[in-house]
């Protein structure tokens, strides 16, 4: 199925009772990495007033491991792990400059992998400098319109780019056939499809340090945990590791909701729709980073089973989340202000609110999940 954009909400009365096993925590290898640290998580108590709720704070990863996006905490698990497996080695115990020694030892410059992947922006950034730090060459492949400043900050990683006249969905599948029947080429993919999941599966594992991040954080300034979690979602992984970590039995059940351009909702029409679809991502957005058209097959099962809310916010909507989270001192990208947007499309409506559960008590926490260094406003 395809179709044309619109607003669009989604309300999964039971996600709150739906559970599934916890995830395996790549947060024991992130803490070895050089200048780990959590992202700070920030009280904003003027949009608490404007939401009409108790506190709302946000997870900001415009800093993360000297990158302007959260994407470093899949990429570096997975590629970790994808070459630990290349290696017969425990990937559990290693550190990037023990991996580093192990595949250079005795290695010619022409058998080295080579790490292959397609983004619209921050993840091939995040997948060369993994590159970079362990001595490898990087690939990576990109679809039309993404910003100058991306491009840039890509090659600046030391990466060859691969330049593509396709939509997003497209560059994917030219990055995996690039790779067919070489014995360097490591894709790192962090979208899944039929037999290609252990890696896409890893990056969600990664990316659940920064949910853990959030409740201990919370912890220590005495909350219990959130009422709500706001987080941007493309394919879905960022989502997917989301709901995995919240909906097992050792968590809280706060309500999850996604959120996504208009012109890219393929996660809300998706559950709407109850099975997945495909939309045209050929319209431009400034949310470039969540321009996908296709939700991951691994995360699937748990987006329809586990989100209580989905949202498609307008270009002009996250424009002005941007501007007003700078205002406070916020450095958020449209792709990380998105979830304000969501949550205020989500919150102005009584209904919304119920099937959330949102109350005048109510923890709500944003996701932001890059800087504007990142993604510059346009």
């Amino acid at each position: 199925m395809r179709s044309t954009h619109t607003a669009y909400w989604y309300a999964n009365p039971d996600a709150r009772r739906w559970q599934t096993a916890a995830p395996a925590s790549a947060l024991p290898f992130h803490r070895t990495l050089a200048g780990y640290s959590a992202t700070p998580l920030t009280e904003l108590p003027s949009l608490a007033t404007e939401l009409g709720v108790g506190r709302v704070f946000l997870k900001d990863e415009s800093n993360r491991l000297g990158l302007p996006a959260f994407k470093i905490l899949g990429a570096s698990w997975a590629v970790c792990r994808a070459l630990c497996e290349r290696q017969g080695l425990d990937a559990g115990t290693m550190t990037v400059p023990e991996l580093r020694g192990h595949l250079h030892s005795g290695a010619d410059a022409g058998s080295l992998p080579v790490l292959v992947t397609a983004t619209d922006g921050n993840h091939g950034r995040a997948v060369s400098r993994m590159a970079a730090l362990l001595g490898l060459s990087a690939r990576i492949y990109i679809p039309n319109g993404l910003s100058a400043a991306a491009v840039d900050a890509i090659r600046g990683e030391g990466a060859e780019l691969v330049e593509v006249d396709a939509i997003y969905d497209d560059v994917v599948a030219a990055a995996a056939a690039s790779t067919a029947g070489s014995g360097r080429d490591v894709l790192i993919q962090d979208t899944a499809w039929a037999g290609y999941t252990d890696i896409p599966r890893w990056i969600v594992d990664g990316y659940t340090t920064l949910f853990a991040e959030i409740d201990g954080s919370l912890a220590q300034s005495g909350h219990a945990g959130a009422d709500l979690v706001a987080c941007p979602v493309g394919v879905g992984s960022l989502a997917h590791a989301m709901v995995d970590h919240y909906r097992n039995p050792g968590t809280s059940a706060p309500s999850l909701l996604s959120v996504e351009p208009e012109t890219a909702a393929c996660i809300a029409q998706s559950l709407r729709a109850g099975e997945p679809v495909v939309v045209d991502t050929s319209f431009p957005t400034i949310m470039s980073g969540l321009n996908c058209g296709t939700p991951s097959e691994l995360g699937w099962p748990s987006l329809l089973a586990g989100l209580d809310g989905a949202v498609s916010v307008s270009e002009e909507d996250c424009r002005q989340a941007v501007l007003d989270l700078g205002d406070l001192g916020q450095d958020a990208g449209p792709c990380g202000a998105s979830t304000l947007a969501g949550v205020r499309a989500a919150l102005a409506d009584s209904e919304r609110r119920r099937q959330l559960g949102i109350t005048q008590d109510s923890v709500i926490v944003l996701v932001s999940t890059e800087g504007l260094a990142a993604n510059p406003l346009r």
